[in-house]
């Protein structure tokens, strides 16, 4: 072989290999663009209890947002989901559960929904799922709220419609504690209505729930407004941008979903174009009642919700209607904070001759110097003469 001939196939020989490494390095980093996350590969072994799949066109996934505080070695889920991919209607469902739902967790027996996650991570989370309302779920989504603030920032905030000056105040009370909580100072809402949130300032919409806002199942209906308000953003975004914006928000998800399993249900969710995005909350309205020696569980029948969330999944069924009866249940839109007061006027009626302490609501105390009280959540309140909260 003659020198030239010689070089030309080492040349050859270099270009493919550059090639090669050219190739790989753009498949690495598209890799890593798209599947950067944390893979929690512990439930391949685990027994979830998960029912027969019904459809294979259809996939059901847990969603948890996390409420993880400072020098906390167990999270709590403070929202939980069923996200369904239906690939056959070209829809992506969201089922916001209670999380104060009474339900019997493996193990442990009667608790509240979100204390499964708390005491057994996603695994006996999903157990406790799969098992009280039939699902066949075998994955999950995972994301802190913290992480929530970096999410909404990465994709430019999104458009909240802020309804009332009760939600505006409550809002800027959230954000003034969150901040306080960091040792910083975040920007306060200033006005009501349709308008771009940072952040903090969507993240602290997600949490609102007191000062006659609605209490939890208010706050249910805004966590899936901030979650749509993110999808529809994304839906917006250009190719470029929405990869631009996937390699952001990829980093802050937790799921056990593997890239291939990842790659395949985006694949199957966007064949038909992109897809619509629908929410709805187990309990319905009419079907629940409060429980608990001081109201704390939400009651209802979970073979009836079972058959809802089944008919919701598979059937394409609207169950979001119910009767709104006193005795069993209240609108989700209601002040439940009247709810409370109903349920306890006549215990609170004469606090002097009963013990303050009697008051406390789980998860919070009583501060027997100053007379005030702390609700789960760390907010500071006094009770009326009628036994009504009022924050400070």
């Amino acid at each position: 072989m003659s020198f030239k001939r010689l070089q030309r196939a080492l040349f050859r020989t270099m270009a493919a290999v550059v090639a090669l490494a050219i190739l790989f390095c753009i498949g690495l980093y598209g890799y890593r663009t798209m599947f950067g996350y944390t893979y929690d590969s512990s439930l391949s072994d685990e027994d979830l209890a998960a029912s027969v799949t019904a459809d294979e066109n259809i996939t059901n996934i847990a969603l948890f947002g996390l409420d993880t505080r400072e020098g906390d070695k167990q999270s709590h889920s403070d929202c939980m989901m069923i996200v369904t991919v239906d690939n056959t209607r070209g829809k992506i469902k969201l089922i916001s559960l209670m999380r104060d739902s009474l339900v019997d967790i493996d193990g442990y027996g009667e608790d509240k929904l979100n204390a499964a996650y708390f005491r057994g991570g996603p695994s006996l989370a999903i157990r406790t799922i799969n098992e009280n309302f039939g699902t066949d779920i075998k994955d999950y989504v995972a994301v802190d709220f913290e992480q929530l603030v970096q999410i909404v920032d990465a994709i430019g905030g999104v458009d909240i419609d802020v309804q009332n000056d009760n939600e505006l105040k409550e809002l800027n009370r959230v954000i003034k504690d969150y901040g306080a909580e960091r040792g910083k100072e975040f920007s306060g809402v200033e006005k009501t209505g349709l308008q771009t949130l940072d952040g903090v300032q969507a993240l602290c919409y997600g949490r609102i729930r007191k000062g006659d806002t609605g209490d939890d199942w208010a706050r249910v209906e805004r966590q899936s407004v901030v979650l749509n308000a993110i999808f529809t953003k994304l839906q917006s975004a250009s190719a470029t941008e929405l990869i631009g914006s996937m390699r952001k928000l990829v980093p802050y998800v937790t799921t056990s979903l593997s890239p291939t399993d990842m790659a395949s249900l985006i694949v199957g969710a966007v064949k038909n174009g992109i897809p619509t995005l629908e929410h709805t909350r187990v309990p319905v309205d009419g079907e629940w009642s409060y429980s608990g020696n001081s109201g704390e569980y939400i009651t209802y029948d979970l073979d009836v919700a079972a058959d809802h969330i089944h008919a919701y999944i598979y059937d394409d069924a609207d169950i979001s209607s119910g009767t709104t009866d006193d005795d069993t249940g209240t609108d989700s839109k209601s002040d439940t904070d009247t709810t409370d007061s109903s349920k306890s006027t006549d215990t609170k009626s004469n606090t002097t001759a009963v013990d303050p302490e009697s008051f406390v609501e789980e998860g919070g105390w009583y501060d027997s110097d100053t007379g005030d009280y702390y609700d789960c959540d760390g907010d500071r309140y006094s009770l009326d003469e009628n036994g009504n909260k009022v924050y400070y």
